[in-house]
Order: C-alpha cells, then structure tokens, then sequence
C-alpha cells in the first residue's frame, strides 16, 4: 500500500470562546472555529480579503490547553489532521456530514494582553501553592531589561 498524508497546518484567530464537554467516559473534549484569512486582487485591481472558517476538534491534554488558555481572538498555530463524521439526523432522517480538523498540537501565539492568559509562543500556567508545578513563561520577571534594551547599540555593533 502507498503511502499517504493527512496533515493540516494552520495560523488563525479563534472566532468564538471553545465549547468544552465531556465524554461518557469522562475525557474533555474542546470544539472552537479558527478563521484564517488571505487577501488578493481582484480583476479590477481592488484588494479582497477572504476568511475561511475552520471547525476543530481537541482531545484530552489539548482540549485543557484549550479551555484553561484560549478564548475569542486569541491567535493559534494549529497542527492536526482532516476527519469527516457522519450521523443520521433525528428530525429529518437525513444522512448529515462534519468535516474538522482533529488539533494534535497546539501553540497560542497570543499575550496577555489579548485575553489569552498565553505567554508569547506558549502557553504559562501559573504554580499552586506549595506544588512542584513549573511555569512554561520563560520570560523574565516584570521589572528586569532584556540586555537588548539594556545596551546603546550602534552601527559599528552590526557585522554587515
């Protein structure tokens, strides 16, 4: 048998707080629509953006990334596959059809600042009293410089 690919890479923002629910056997499950946009010209020379909508799907450890972490707006690198789950429709009989993209991993690009309670290019987690918890921040403490800032910087200071 050949070989075969399905992997979705996106970059987007979330359109709406995650639903969380549970399953009968008691794992989290998160839903959330990402929105990504591209722009390009139309014939008469005019910029048009287009938003496509993307409907995930996060299990387990990602969909408590998911609820504790990402709310509307916030900005994500998604990695994940395309599923497509089919059921019957109660009212009406008809075969329905649902298209996702199952999230395996997962990076909130969003600060604080964007109500996201994510650090830059992860997620922190903020350490319970008394517990060994580490935090994912590896930003220094408020209050101290980067040494980038600390330092005038010239044009001698660039090697080209």
């Amino acid at each position: 048998m050949a070989k075969s690919v399905n992997k979705v890479i996106l970059l987007g923002n979330v359109g709406k707080d995650p639903e969380i629910r549970s399953t009968p056997g008691g794992a989290i499950v998160a839903s959330l629509g990402l929105a990504t946009s591209d722009r390009f010209q139309d014939p008469q020379g005019n910029w048009q953006d287009r938003t496509e909508w993307h409907n995930l799907v996060a299990f387990k450890r990602n969909a408590e990334i998911i609820r504790d972490y990402v709310k509307k707006g916030a900005k994500l690198y998604v990695e994940g596959k395309l599923q497509t789950r089919s059921w019957d429709d109660k009212e009406s009989g008809q075969k329905r059809y649902k298209t996702e993209i199952v999230v395996f991993d997962i990076s909130l690009l969003s600060g604080r600042e964007d109500g996201s309670g994510g650090g830059q290019g992860g997620y922190s987690r903020a350490a319970s009293s008394s517990s060994s918890t580490a935090s994912f921040d590896q930003r220094p403490p408020a209050g101290q410089d980067d040494i980038g800032q600390q330092a005038e910087i010239s044009d001698d200071d660039i090697p080209f």
